[in-house]
């Protein structure tokens, strides 16, 4: 490959390769993710089972939970939105929020 003096290159042509190199960039991303999802769908198949069914989507508005409850790990919340009122009881009580992180836990 041969590489361009860029020194060379007015400013006009440097932005114009930046919006090139990032559109190859992504181009090339997007290749390796959809060559990724087949290779997985047809692990999936083989096995009897859709991908979907495997790894269902996170796109439906269902947030992963961050916290849990000090004493009832079934309470979660994902950290976003209005606190429960559990979370709020434990921080009057001693907690802090480090302490009912789910990946401490786990």
């Amino acid at each position: 490959m041969a590489n361009p003096d860029l020194n060379a290159l007015s400013l006009k042509e440097l932005r114009q390769l930046q919006k090139d190199v990032a559109r190859a960039i992504n181009s090339y991303e997007e290749r390796q993710k959809a060559e990724a999802r087949a290779k997985l769908e047809a692990m999936a198949h083989e096995l009897g089972y859709s991908l979907a069914e495997l790894a269902p989507s996170s796109k439906s508005g269902a947030k992963v939970p961050k916290y849990c409850h000090p004493e009832d790990p079934r309470l979660t919340w994902s950290g976003r939105g209005r606190k429960p009122r559990w979370f709020n009881e434990a921080i009057a009580a001693g907690h802090s929020p480090d302490d009912m992180l789910i990946a401490k836990r786990g």
